[in-house]
């Protein structure tokens, strides 16, 4: 049984800064391609960021406010997120893989964690 979870989310300030972490477990020895996406109420599942063969890659929102690192441990991940803006607002879930065959996509990911809510208000 593979698990995703994620944590770290919150209520900031535009202009704030939120870290969001994320561990996949269940199969030992298994590695994952592993990724941020976000929904906003009323909106389709957004791409935010994931690792493409050792590069990382951004949604176009947020590209240049938001990193996404590997953790210490296998199978985990961290998105720093700076210069939060409102728009920003939404549930932000983890995914992961063993081999995503389009890493932007949502549909190419297998297993998901409950998401997180981040939340951008003054």
């Amino acid at each position: 049984q593979v698990q995703v979870v994620e944590s770290g989310g919150g209520l900031v300030r535009p202009g704030d800064s939120l870290r969001l972490s994320c561990a996949v477990s269940g199969r030992t020895g298994s590695r994952y391609f592993m990724a941020w996406f976000r929904q906003a109420p009323g909106k389709e599942r957004e791409f935010v960021a994931a690792f493409n063969w050792g590069v990382d890659r951004y949604g176009p929102s947020v590209k240049g406010r938001f990193t996404i690192s590997r953790g210490d441990a296998i199978n985990t991940v961290h998105l720093q997120m700076n210069s939060l803006r409102p728009e920003d607002t939404a549930v932000y879930y983890c995914a992961a893989d063993e081999r995503p065959y389009e890493y932007y996509s949502h549909n190419s990911y297998d297993f998901w964690g409950q998401g997180t809510q981040v939340t951008v208000s003054s």
